[in-house]
């Protein structure tokens, strides 16, 4: 797991996005900040950014949530699969993914064969403080949170693991993890 560098000087994140030929796809567990960390990661790249939620929610004109209770999840992770493709095809720079996508073997092998996929994991304590942010999480309705995170987090690593880049996000500013995946592409690639 790659740890935030010290510093990469503006030369430095320039010439690793020059290297980029394909998006960046951002994959973990809800509450790791992907969304957050991708907007800072694309601004430093200079790429554009979207986030895959809220496209589905635009393409289905409703709330995930909804979605969720409306149809189901198997629904669900069809329409997201087609979203992300979509989102691929037209040459998003970074692209946060939602907490299950990378599990659909459809959609994994998708992100692992058009993008860069990167795992951004924090400790399963960090994930209950930020998702409490928001009830909009539909497989957190219901249950104890930190109990339904830990079973996810457990369930869910060995198809996040399939990632070839993993950094680890912390308290600390989002631009630190952005820096960690800019650092741990350069590496990469």
């Amino acid at each position: 797991m790659t740890q935030p560098p010290q510093f990469l000087s503006d030369d430095r994140i320039t010439a690793v996005a020059r290297r980029i030929d394909r998006p960046v796809v951002l994959v973990g567990l809800m509450g790791v900040g992907k969304s957050t960390v991708g907007r800072r990661l694309a601004a430093l790249l200079r790429r554009s950014f979207v986030d895959a939620d809220d496209e589905i929610e635009k393409a289905a004109q409703m709330s995930i949530a909804e979605i969720f209770a409306q149809f189901g999840e198997g629904y669900f992770r069809d329409g997201e699969r087609r979203v992300i493709a979509r989102l691929m095809d037209q040459n998003h720079g970074v692209i946060a993914t939602g907490g299950g996508a990378f599990v659909n073997d459809e959609t994994r092998a998708l992100i692992l064969d058009r993008g860069i996929a990167v795992w951004i994991d924090c400790p399963v304590e960090t994930l209950v403080e930020r998702t409490a942010r928001k009830n909009t999480r539909p497989l957190l309705q219901g249950g104890d949170p930190h109990a339904i995170l830990t079973r996810l987090h457990a369930e869910r690593q060995p198809f996040y693991a399939e990632a070839p880049i993993h950094v680890s996000s912390r308290h600390g500013p989002h631009s630190e993890t952005a820096l960690a995946i800019i650092g741990a592409i350069d590496q990469w690639l």
